[in-house]
């Protein structure tokens, strides 16, 4: 497919299960850019920046893979991309109803951005950051489940 996608979310932080939506993404479309999201309902425990540089060490061996922070909505970021595909992931039926409203509002916002679902490995279908965060905080092994990059800030920012 002759089009860039975007991969919009806060990545608070980036686990391995989000790198796997990337790479499926990435064997779909010439280019995915990670779109960080400064604003967010999300309370997050990294700024902005640290999100972005985290996101880029788990990706670093995607070729066709940029990561960029963005403010506003995403359908308008998507747009300034030039770009009418927004990835998301999909977990479980819980993320199903959350993400079938974001789509709707989005496809309000700008009937030109289409939602491309994408559902990760069975290893990761349970996989969140916040599920992330609070086995690093029980002082649980995550090795698995994130880059060693972010596994270090997060201990770091956590313990």
């Amino acid at each position: 497919m002759k089009e860039n996608a975007i991969y919009p979310g806060t990545f608070d932080p980036i686990t391995n299960g989000h790198t796997d939506i990337i790479e499926r993404a990435g064997k779909i479309f010439d280019k995915v850019i990670i779109a960080v999201a400064k604003e967010t309902s999300k309370e997050c425990i990294f700024p902005l920046e640290e999100r972005v540089e985290l996101a880029k060490a788990a990706t670093t061996h995607l070729n066709n893979v940029c990561v960029e922070g963005f403010t506003g909505l995403s359908v308008d970021y998507i747009k300034s991309k030039n770009s009418s595909i927004m990835i998301r992931g999909l977990r479980a039926v819980s993320d199903f109803e959350f993400e079938l409203q974001l789509s709707l509002a989005n496809r309000d916002l700008c009937h030109d951005v289409e939602t491309l679902y994408l559902i990760p490995k069975k290893e990761y279908i349970y996989l969140s950051s916040s599920l992330l965060k609070q086995i690093i905080k029980s002082g649980g092994d995550v090795n698995q489940w994130a880059h060693p990059k972010v596994i270090a800030a997060l201990k770091n920012q956590l313990r």
